[in-house]
């Protein structure tokens, strides 16, 4: 998030002391392309620049004609829409990659009339809350109401098109227990696309203490209020990590009803096996253990705080990047 406030913060400064400056963002990617959806950066007429629309010969060649753009002192009205395929064997529209995929990038001149909404952009992003970012053809707009959708992108023609996109952090953490594997997992992903809270009921613990990669910090007196604590949805993750089995069968039950995008529990698998098997006896539903990814993380042996944070890490993104495992 602080890679995006940079390059707002590099064009509210540029229209601060009247410098053009040149938007480019991946409105669309599709395989292979380096750059994502939602992919941006800046250039202005002084060669700064902030942000990435992913890297390579494809970056180069479109910063250089934002550059050439920004150079003619003349202000482009209708923003440049460029369509880079990764394939040199392509008839047109060439990147000059051959890692497959495309992408459609748009080369958009902020207006000094648009400081405003850009300020609005940068205050949004500062205080950790979503909003609502649309680009078109002639104009960029901000709303403080948060689309259901991360993305949405529609194009009839390079004058007729509409980008809208859930700016902010678009996924939920909620790490509960504040252990040693816990800071070194927050420590993890912090530079990642996630709001993260930690929660504990261990007032004076030290790694919770000193955990400053998070964004909240929440001391509960029992782990059962999470379940008015954390609330279900399709953007929500959530890894169980407490001290021992007591801890984590309150937090699992507290949690078990509830539907996310990813709930891991972290723990041996003869503790999770007998876990899961009191709860069949209880007549718990098989369906709701299911749910829960257990042990936590992708096998990779992991031994060390590290190494575990790791392979939660890799499941959480692996699970977050393709739904349908």
């Amino acid at each position: 998030m602080k890679k995006q406030i940079q390059v707002w913060k590099l064009i509210d400064k540029s229209l601060q002391q009247n410098i053009a400056i040149m938007l480019l963002y991946v409105l669309e990617s599709k395989g292979s392309s380096p750059g994502r959806q939602g992919f941006f950066m800046a250039v202005n007429a002084n060669e700064e620049m902030e942000g990435s629309i992913g890297g390579g010969m494809m970056e180069y060649k479109l910063v250089e004609l934002a550059k050439e753009k920004l150079n003619d002192n003349i202000k482009i009205e209708s923003p440049l829409v460029k369509k880079q395929i990764h394939d040199k064997l392509s008839s047109k529209n060439q990147s000059g990659m051959i890692c497959s995929g495309e992408q459609t990038v748009v080369l958009y001149q902020i207006k000094n009339e648009e400081q405003q909404t850009i300020q609005q952009i940068i205050d949004c992003l500062e205080k950790n809350k979503n909003g609502c970012l649309q680009l078109l053809p002639n104009k960029i707009l901000f709303s403080s109401e948060m689309p259901s959708f991360n993305f949405l992108f529609e194009m009839k023609s390079e004058e007729d098109w509409r980008y809208e996109e859930r700016i902010g952090y678009k996924n939920q953490l909620y790490i509960i227990g504040g252990g040693h594997c816990a800071l070194a997992f927050s420590k993890l992903m912090c530079g990642m696309d996630f709001y993260i809270r930690l929660y504990d009921d261990r007032e004076n613990l030290k790694t919770f203490v000193a955990n400053e990669y998070v964004h909240e910090k929440i001391l509960v007196k029992n782990y059962s209020e999470l379940k008015e604590l954390i609330p279900s949805g399709k953007n929500v993750f959530v890894a169980v990590m407490t001290f021992g089995y007591r801890t984590d069968d309150i937090v699992v039950r507290a949690l078990l009803e509830k539907d996310f995008k990813y709930f891991g529990l972290m723990g041996s698998k003869k503790k999770i096996e007998k876990m899961f098997d009191d709860y069949t006896k209880e007549g718990i539903e098989e369906k709701l253990l299911e749910k829960i990814h257990s042990p936590i993380g992708l096998f990779i042996k992991s031994e060390t705080p590290e190494e575990i944070a790791i392979s939660i890490a890799a499941e959480i993104i692996q699970i977050k990047n393709f739904p349908v495992l």
